[in-house]
């Protein structure tokens, strides 16, 4: 395996990965390590890592043998990804996978590699699936399973809300759901605005004056 020669785009789309590791780090905790190698250089191949303690790398290190290997088997089997087990320089145990990152032409641009540290205590584990209210993560998802099903819900909640809140004046009430629908995104879906008249039994005209209007005072 050479260094390769990336095109714009092959960076283009290494340098999208790098938010990617931003928020999967966050979502999995301080015991899982993320690297990400481009094949440009395996001299100098992590261009981003996280948590990169558990193995003692920073930006700049080389590719490691094991990196290589598994690059290798993607290769020869066709496909994007390969687990497995290993060890640290410290021989405590890991838990990993490499993912291949494919640009133009389909050819494998750059790797990314999560280590879990399998030492990481029990306690560590529970406290990062604990919300942090602080964070605002007391947020409820709607798994819905079509856009109807989606508004029909949202605006059932919406209405809960607001006619449970006395200080929203009876005048008021319509304009406060749609503002709730506006701040859930549900106007970006297609024919949003008809499903919502249905749902309300207000009119087109209606919701679009509050959808301006609350764009205006934002």
């Amino acid at each position: 395996m050479k260094n390769m020669i990336l095109s714009k785009a092959d960076k283009l789309i290494l340098e999208s990965m790098k938010g990617v590791m931003d928020g999967m780090a966050a979502y999995l905790s301080d015991s899982y390590e993320l690297v990400l190698h481009s094949l440009e250089d395996l001299n100098e191949s992590v261009i981003y890592i996280l948590n990169g303690e558990h193995t003692g790398r920073k930006i700049g290190a080389p590719i490691t043998d094991l990196a290589l290997k598994m690059f290798d088997e993607i290769s020869n089997v066709h496909e994007d990804y390969k687990v497995y087990f290993s060890k640290n320089k410290k021989g405590e145990p890991l838990k990993s996978t490499t993912i291949a990152i494919r640009g133009e032409n389909d050819r494998i641009i750059g790797l990314l590699c999560i280590n879990m540290y399998m030492n990481t205590s029990f306690a560590e584990i529970v406290k990062s699936f604990v919300p942090s209210n602080a964070l605002g993560n007391d947020s409820t998802e709607d798994f819905s399973s079509s856009s109807d099903d989606l508004i029909e819900a949202s605006v059932a909640e919406a209405k809960q809300i607001v006619m449970s809140d006395e200080s929203i004046s009876a005048s008021n009430k319509n304009k406060a759901i749609i503002e709730i629908l506006i701040d859930k995104g549900i106007f970006r879906l297609k024919d949003s605005v008809v499903k919502v008249e249905q749902l309300m039994g207000i009119s087109k005209n209606t919701i679009y004056m509050h959808i301006r209007n609350s764009k205006k005072d934002k």
